[in-house]
């Protein structure tokens, strides 16, 4: 099923934009993991609506109501389902376009997919909205990750051409990312960050939008999670990262970089410290042939300028075969990826749990004594 995924933590997401509600239910996560909700209300609030002109006018306090799998504050290993209610939803925005695409959305491909049945409003089951119970799962997954040691951060590394300081790929700190993550708008250099949001505030009055990267890593992570060819990490943070609307392209360590090097540039000398393995450098990201080194693991995730933008567009009127213009009303973000960014880290700590936990690694994650 589309939208299910996982392989020992199996997650199902549910609802549309403008439905009654949203939600997610995990199953196979282990039992009597502590889970500190006003940790996981924070953590969702990085994603949610409304916060101030970068954002969507849409204000929704998503406040997951867990509905099982939870008592006394630990997980039972039972199935944990969660559901956020939509509770500002405005469908009359979408009157005028029902048959009308919106370029660079799924309305067409879900009309031809659906045979017109789809639910349009708000983007229905296309929608960023859908990334709430995602951000959900993943503040589970955090918390389980923290047991371990291990903690996942991201930042705005540019927006629209303005990039950030650069970050020290083989030198990331558990702390650094958690300073990023108490930050409004996470960059390492304010300066920039200000010329970003004068990028973001200059495409909104245009009636227009821009786009960026987010960078994530993973610190603590132990050497030997994942399984090569079809099982590795990258491939089962990169399945759940293209889940997240709006993603455009994805790299590893150097990425697209490491094809304009020579080899001896590119691949990490490698050294001894307190009986450990470790690289002089982080060329590789943190994972070499679909297993963690033991090196902090380090992403880049490309996000398309946001589709909905007020100017008059040209498109089709798919029902009745015919060229039309449409011009967009409702509320939307100018620049998703501030919004975007704990999405990443969610996806990133949900899918380093669910490689974690594979059967018959010795090197995997142990709950059994908590």
């Amino acid at each position: 099923m589309s939208s299910n995924w996982g392989k020992n933590i199996r997650l199902s997401i549910f609802g549309e934009s403008h439905g009654a509600g949203i939600g997610a239910v995990l199953d196979g996560l282990p039992p009597g993991i502590k889970l500190d909700m006003e940790k996981i209300t924070a953590y969702m609030a990085r994603r949610a609506p409304g916060r101030n002109a970068m954002s969507t006018a849409r204000s929704e306090a998503d406040l997951p109501e867990i509905q099982s799998g939870l008592l006394n504050g630990h997980t039972t290993g039972t199935p944990l389902c969660a559901v956020i209610r939509n509770t500002d939803t405005r469908s009359k925005d979408y009157d005028n376009v029902q048959a009308l695409a919106r370029p660079s959305h799924a309305d067409y491909t879900g009309f031809v997919r659906y045979e017109g049945w789809n639910d349009i409003r708000g983007g229905g089951h296309f929608s960023g909205r859908l990334t709430a119970p995602l951000v959900f799962a993943g503040a589970v997954a955090a918390q389980a990750l923290e047991a371990q040691g291990i903690t996942v951060g991201a930042r705005i590394a540019a927006i629209h051409g303005v990039e950030d300081s650069p970050l020290n790929p083989a030198a990331v700190t558990a702390r650094q990312l958690t300073e990023l993550a108490a930050k409004y708008f996470p960059v390492l250099d304010e300066a920039k960050g200000k010329r970003m949001r004068e990028e973001i505030e200059a495409a909104r009055m245009e009636l227009d939008s821009v786009g960026g990267v987010v960078e994530c890593c993973a610190v603590g992570l132990p050497a030997g999670i994942g399984s090569p060819m079809f099982d590795g990490v990258e491939n089962s943070i990169a399945s759940l990262l293209f889940g997240v609307p709006a993603v455009r392209g994805l790299e590893f360590g150097e990425g697209f970089a490491a094809a304009r090097l020579r080899g001896s540039n590119h691949n990490d000398p490698m050294f001894m410290k307190d009986g450990q393995v470790r690289c002089q450098t982080n060329r590789h990201g943190g994972i070499l042939g679909g297993i963690t080194s033991g090196m902090p693991l380090v992403l880049r995730v490309a996000f398309k300028p946001t589709a909905s933008i007020a100017q008059v567009q040209q498109t089709v009127d798919y029902k009745q075969n015919r060229d039309a213009e449409i011009e967009i009303h409702g509320r939307h973000d100018p620049c998703i990826v501030p919004r975007a960014v704990v999405c990443v880290e969610a996806c990133v700590a949900l899918a380093i749990l669910d490689c974690g936990l594979e059967g018959g690694n010795p090197h995997g994650f142990d709950y059994t004594a908590r």
